[in-house]
């Protein structure tokens, strides 16, 4: 399941991975949340925690997370993962570059130091 984090900043979704992540839950909840940020802002901020109630991606998921990339490079701002998992964290470090605005992994104790880092882009001038 993909839970929603509520009260986030302009421009920023996050949400919670819980258990088993299925293609429905992409379609369901993540994709319209980058739909609707994207209406009405430039570059999308994600911040995705993975804590120790989550379990693993299915292969549809892992699909729908594969499409998302066919987005425009300059549709992505911030990328943070919040996880205490050390492969998660690896994983995800190694395809961070990818994210044109910045990627960090953060631990799962600094979940709002993440979400204000991914709020901070782009940056003010």
């Amino acid at each position: 399941m993909i839970e929603p984090i509520a009260d986030l900043p302009e421009g920023v979704i996050g949400f919670r991975a819980i258990g088993t992540i299925h293609a429905a839950d992409y379609r369901a909840v993540l994709v319209p949340a980058i739909e609707a940020v994207l209406a009405e802002h430039e570059h999308v901020n994600v911040v995705a925690v993975l804590g120790d109630d989550f379990d693993h991606l299915s292969l549809g998921a892992m699909w729908e997370d594969a499409k998302l990339v066919g987005l425009p490079l300059s549709s992505w701002g911030r990328a943070a993962i919040v996880t205490d998992h050390d492969v998660l964290a690896g994983v995800a470090t190694a395809f961070g570059g990818l994210v044109p605005g910045g990627f960090r992994v953060f631990p799962l104790g600094e979940e709002r130091a993440a979400i204000d880092w991914a709020a901070e882009y782009p940056p003010v001038e």
